[in-house]
């Protein structure tokens, strides 16, 4: 029979053998990544291999015969830390511990150490086996990841803009931060351990809308929601919800995390936005509808004027025809222009435009009016032509629609000036009279849509609130800027300045 120490599959090669303890003290001695020795049962170091001299640096004559409390900082000498360690090992017959050790150049390093109680035979206690390892390293990334995870928890609780909070798997809250404090109104301690639910109205809670969004999360790995939620105090907001369901690194799911974001303010915004489209689209279609008897009826005036009125009454009607009727086709007019500048479809013809003729021909369309009520013109105009990228026909009709403000907002015999002086590169063109002007609390809204100053004794004179909003919106198109000056005292008026950039003369400006 073959003796199995040389039954070897594939070889007939004799195994080596039995390992002697020379051999088991050969392999302790060569390791190199782990120091390991021998102490008495007083704790001197009896034994010293080749990693304990790699990790340590201490030959085995600088250590063999002394404590191993060497090894230990003076804080934990201090407190006794060695000779407590040796008495739990002989207590438990092993013993593990992490912390703070010397090396021989007084350079500490984070030691992974067990500690082992030996015996003979007999149960006579022989000393102790000390296996360490330096874990610095392995220390140091753990730091780190902890210092990282704090900073993010602090990160995170200090957010005051979102509600960031953690659930557990049954959708109680297990963390708070200041965000979801402020937004909702509940401390971390009113509020920890109650079920997310509370957040939500009656006509959710029936649906079972709540669960509805865990399960959602769940299953696609994340849930996006926008809707009214309560606060503690009842009140609702609107609210825009993300969350997303916790695993732990076995896959285990053990949680959600819940982001909210009160947007009640941008959901009014878009409320208004929505809204106000609509209005420009009513109006654009009302203003469609007008004009459509107003053509009748202007051609039916025109008629009217061709002959000689049989009797003054006659005259006088007709006249107050013609004047409704210019009044309503302007309006209409108006209505059109806001509707198609909001909807995107005016068209700019834009070409090199001297505007000292536009300023000719805008104050030209009102001579009659400014005559017939008494006004005195002044035209400050610079000297050299100034040019600019525009339309011609719409920075006229942004001109008249100043003038005809100044018009008909001021008294008999009032004044209105008209500027028009360079600026570096741009220009500015102004319209002024010396009206009633406008409350200064009121010019921020006067070149919005509808805006009237109720207060303004000027009101009388009527107007839909569209001639200056109409201005506005047309020279943004034209890549300027207005602003409306007045001190709202009688007779101070005021005073339109429109800001836009200059270009070179064409070439055959002549």
């Amino acid at each position: 029979m073959s003796d199995p120490r040389t039954a070897a599959i594939g070889t007939t090669r004799p195994l080596p053998p039995e390992m002697t303890d020379a051999d088991y003290r050969l392999m302790v001695e060569s390791v190199r990544d782990y120091a390991i020795f021998m102490l008495d049962p007083d704790g001197c170091i009896r034994s010293w291999n080749a990693g304990a001299q790699r990790l340590k640096g201490y030959e085995p004559a600088d250590v063999t015969g002394r404590h191993f409390r060497l090894f230990y900082p003076p804080e934990q000498m201090t407190s006794g830390v060695p000779e407590r360690m040796l008495h739990e090992a002989l207590t438990h017959g092993r013993v593990e511990d992490e912390g703070w050790r010397l090396r021989k150049d007084g350079t500490r390093f984070w030691a992974s150490v067990v500690v082992t109680a030996l015996f003979d035979e007999k149960g006579v206690h022989r000393g102790f086996t000390k296996v360490t390892r330096d874990v610095t390293e392995r220390r140091e990334h753990e730091e780190l990841l902890r210092q990282s995870e704090e900073r993010f928890r602090l990160m995170v609780e200090g957010v005051r803009d979102y509600a960031i909070f953690m659930l557990d798997t049954q959708g109680r809250i297990a963390s708070w931060n200041l965000g979801a404090q402020i937004n909702k109104g509940y401390t971390a301690e009113e509020i920890l351990g109650r079920h997310f639910s509370i957040f939500y109205p009656q006509e959710q809670l029936d649906r079972g809308w709540p669960e509805y969004e865990l399960e959602m999360a769940l299953r696609d790995g994340r849930f996006e929601d926008e809707g009214w939620r309560l606060r503690k105090d009842g009140s609702r907001f609107w609210a825009h919800v993300v969350i997303t369901p916790l695993y732990d690194g076995q896959g285990d799911h053990y949680g959600y995390a819940k982001v909210t974001r009160d947007m009640s303010s941008q959901r009014r915004i878009d409320t208004l936005e929505q809204q106000e489209r609509h209005l420009h689209q009513f109006l654009a279609m009302l203003g469609h509808e007008l004009r459509n008897p107003l053509a009748p009826i202007a051609n039916a005036v025109t008629i009217m004027n061709m002959g000689e009125p049989p009797n003054e009454a006659m005259r006088q009607t007709r006249e107050i025809l013609g004047r409704q009727v210019t009044h309503l086709c302007r309006l209409v007019d108006d209505l059109l222009d806001v509707g198609r500048i909001v909807s995107g479809k005016v068209h700019l013809d834009m070409q090199p435009v001297a505007l000292q003729p536009v300023v000719h021909e805008a104050v030209e369309a009102h001579a009659p009016a400014i005559a017939s009520r008494a006004h005195t013109l002044s035209l400050e105009l610079d000297d050299t032509p100034v040019w600019v990228s525009g339309d011609r026909v719409r920075l006229v009709q942004v001109l008249s629609n100043l003038l005809h403000n100044a018009v008909k907002f001021t008294p008999d015999g009032g004044r209105i000036a008209v500027g028009l002086r360079r600026t570096g590169d741009a220009v500015e063109l102004s319209v002024a009279d010396n009206g009633p002007g406008i409350a200064p609390e009121n010019l921020q809204y006067v070149f919005k849509l509808f805006a009237q100053d109720e207060h303004n004794p000027s009101r009388v004179h009527g107007g839909l609130g569209i001639g200056l909003s109409l201005v506005h919106q047309m020279v943004h198109q034209h890549g300027g800027s207005i602003g409306a000056f007045s001190t709202g005292e009688p007779g101070r008026g005021v005073e339109f300045v429109i800001t836009l950039p200059t270009v070179p003369p064409p070439v055959d400006a002549g």
